[in-house]
């Protein structure tokens, strides 16, 4: 836009100059002696709890607002609970008021008084002591203009929690949504594990890993793509149902539903199958959503899309969904799937496998419609490498896909645990696989089976899209503090 250049210019020389200001105020602090970064405050409440009623007490926070009246001085006064306002008064502080000059919007106070309500009715502190605690030397940026730059959002996280509420409140909302998770895990008797964030090999799914490297032991080192494999081998060991909420790593794209470093739940359970696995899916998800929207009716919003979570949840098998929603009466003839791929205009190069083809044409013709919490049952062997065989369906393995919303949230098999039957499965990644996805037959863990592992049910869920769903966002780096982003040229 015409004049956007310059409006920003005269922006960033405003700053510079509030910059100036105030590095000449902090000089004229320490000079009088004066701490400006200061040390512990015990208040007696946060600001949420003050009320009315309280008798004197002692609250701190960041200054949001300023308002001078000469001879008196209002202020907000912001902490992660809330925001109340500040009366400064020359009669009640005395000398002190003079101070109240050093303070500007955005520094950290702490403050003593007492609570009273205004003539218009707003809950207000009385100020008889305050104390800086921490000066601000750059202005905060101003909600509505400082902070329409999504990227200056996820470069600088915190300015767009310093301006923005809903923010805060996502990532609050991200905690209790975990918190409840693990909360109804421990109650259910599932015990909560680490495991290694670096592996010996590449393993334990379907991706491009992130490659390091370990000096001392002169190791070549692989950041977990996921849990696993090791999760598997403590069922071996005796623990019948174990839980890790893990990150980790898959060295592919960016986009609004993939970030490089993502945050996964991965449980097992012994004696269990994929079948309970769906029913313990429908249970912590439910369970999320009776506590964050109690008042709901188990129907949200998502996208402009009302998602209704009533249980049960629709359970149907890819071989249905291909039948009903793309006539297709299997998955085995690619000229079949290539017709269907070309016909719903989908981009190919001509080297898709049958399995790519499927891909494709699930993720762009069958996946956008699955806007109920849906299980997708019964998956290729060929695909599914780690799952159990079906009972009298040759080829096709134990496994659900979970999608809410048209998104991938959940994926859970009936673990296999036939060490013969792994090994060769493991055997044939490794003859099939992608040069940029290494595969490696995994002796350890093969031995390990060899011992006897239990018949199993494994649950991964990605926490991040659950939690997009939740609030209501199509960008994954809105849930994610941090996002992976390109640098800055």
């Amino acid at each position: 836009m015409p004049g956007s250049g310059r409006r920003l210019k005269r922006v960033k020389m405003a700053e510079e100059d509030i910059l100036a200001e105030r590095r000449k105020k902090l000089a004229g602090l320490l000079e009088r002696g004066v701490e400006a970064y200061g040390r512990r405050y015990d208040r007696t409440n946060p600001i949420a709890a003050v009320t009315e009623s309280s008798e004197r007490v002692l609250i701190c926070g960041r200054l949001m607002a300023w308002r001078d009246h000469g001879k008196a001085a209002f202020a907000d006064l912001e902490d992660f609970s809330g925001r109340i306002q500040l009366y400064f008064q020359r009669d009640r502080l005395g000398d002190d008021f003079s101070r109240v000059k050093d303070l500007d919007i955005g520094d950290f106070v702490g403050v003593a008084g007492r609570p009273f309500r205004t003539r218009t009715g707003m809950l207000t502190i009385g100020v008889e002591e305050f104390t800086l605690l921490s000066k601000s030397l750059r202005p905060l940026p101003e909600k509505w203009h400082g902070l329409k730059d999504v990227e200056i959002r996820y470069r600088q996280r915190y300015l767009d929690l310093l301006a923005n509420p809903d923010t805060r409140k996502v990532f609050a909302t991200r905690s209790r949504i975990i918190a409840g998770i693990r909360r109804q895990l421990d109650q259910l008797g599932f015990l909560e594990v680490e495991t290694p964030m670096m592996h010996p090999i590449p393993g334990g799914a379907e991706a491009r890993p992130f490659v390091t490297h370990h000096n001392a032991l002169e190791l070549e080192l692989y950041l977990r793509i996921a849990p696993e494999l090791y999760l598997k081998r403590l069922l071996v060991g005796g623990l019948e149902r174990v839980y890790e909420i893990n990150r980790s790593f898959r060295n592919e794209g960016i986009s609004t539903l993939h970030n490089p470093e993502f945050t996964m739940l991965e449980l097992y359970a012994a004696y269990g199958d994929y079948r309970l696995m769906a029913e313990l899916a429908e249970l912590l998800i439910l369970n999320a959503i009776d506590e964050l929207f109690p008042d709901s009716g188990r129907r949200l919003s998502y996208q402009g899309r009302e998602i209704d979570f009533t249980p049960p949840w629709p359970r149907l098998t890819l071989a249905e969904l291909l039948r009903e929603r793309l006539d297709l009466p299997g998955w085995d003839d690619r000229s079949l799937l290539l017709e269907r791929a070309r016909a719903g205009g989908l981009e190919l190069d001509g080297s898709e496998t049958v399995f790519d083809l499927l891909d494709l044409l699930f993720k762009f013709r069958i996946q956008p419609g699955l806007v109920r919490p849906t299980f997708v049952l019964d998956y290729p062997a060929e695909i599914s490498p780690l799952a159990k065989s079906k009972p009298g369906q040759p080829g096709v393995v134990e496994r659900f896909e979970l999608f809410i919303g048209g998104l991938e949230v959940g994926n859970a098999y009936s673990e296999l645990n036939d060490p013969i039957d792994q090994e060769r499965r493991f055997q044939a990644e490794v003859r099939t696989g992608r040069p940029d996805r290494p595969k490696v037959v995994d002796e350890d863990y093969i031995e390990a089976l060899s011992y006897g592992m239990p018949p199993a049910g494994g649950l991964g869920i990605g926490l991040d899209r659950l939690v997009m769903i939740l609030v209501d966002t199509a960008s994954i780096r809105d849930v994610i503090l941090f996002p992976i982003l390109r640098p800055v040229r």
